[in-house]
């Protein structure tokens, strides 16, 4: 192996603990958002959005939209270039497709986040899990109930390889991706910085089948400071 395969797999690898400064008491937004549920809402530039795995290991699914543009939208491969890593942390930036800085990392108590999982949906379940499990509600489904309720011109076209905060997905030495217990626990957060005017759309993860979260959704909440 290379010196630089070497320092890539470094920087994939590491754990960027970063706590917050940030008052929960003067956020302009406090939500709690219930288990499996979607969310769709407007963060403006400079503006900080923290979510909190509140009871751990709680995934949510994430995908971010130029308020302005609704075609250009979060790129993991751009991401992920960019970084020389497949883990998102403190000091990431997370990319548009258009090679423009979204929104930037600030502040992070979980230290490992995925980009390469993608989202559960009626085809995944089925792969992963059973025939049967083909109809269970999925990630896939959140999106684009949020997307149609919001009438924003966005639709299923524009549903892209997504984040998933909170769970940890190793690769393999084969180059296989490994479902593993996640490293998050209660309280943890990731918080991000806008960097554009951006749509954020989340799906706090349905998921019935997976032994990561205990079979077991749970709420998340989410702030946004001004």
């Amino acid at each position: 192996m290379t010196v630089i395969e070497n320092e890539v797999l470094a920087t994939a690898a590491a754990f960027r603990i970063q706590e917050s400064a940030l008052d929960p008491r003067v956020a302009v937004l406090d939500h709690h958002q219930p288990a499996g549920e979607p969310w769709l809402h407007e963060v403006k530039k400079g503006q900080t959005l923290r979510i909190v795995d509140l009871e751990g290991n709680q995934a949510a699914d994430v995908l971010f939209y130029n308020r302005h543009d609704i075609s250009e939208h979060y790129s993991a491969t751009e991401t992920m270039l960019r970084q020389g890593g497949i883990y998102l942390t403190t000091g990431t930036t997370l990319y548009s497709c258009d090679a423009n800085p979204m929104l930037t990392i600030v502040a992070d108590t979980c230290g490992r986040h995925d980009t390469l999982g993608g989202a559960c949906a009626a085809e995944s379940n089925t792969v992963r899990y059973a025939l049967q499990k083909k109809y269970m509600h999925s990630c896939r489904d959140n999106y684009l109930l949020a997307m149609q309720h919001a009438d924003i011109g966005l639709n299923k076209r524009d549903l892209v390889p997504n984040i998933n905060f909170f769970m940890n997905v190793p690769v393999t030495e084969t180059g296989d991706l490994k479902f593993d217990d996640g490293v998050s626990g209660p309280g943890k957060y990731v918080e991000l910085r806008a960097e554009m005017d951006v749509w954020v759309l989340i799906s706090n993860c349905p998921q019935l089948n997976n032994p990561c979260n205990a079979w077991n959704p749970t709420p998340i909440q989410l702030l946004i400071w001004d």
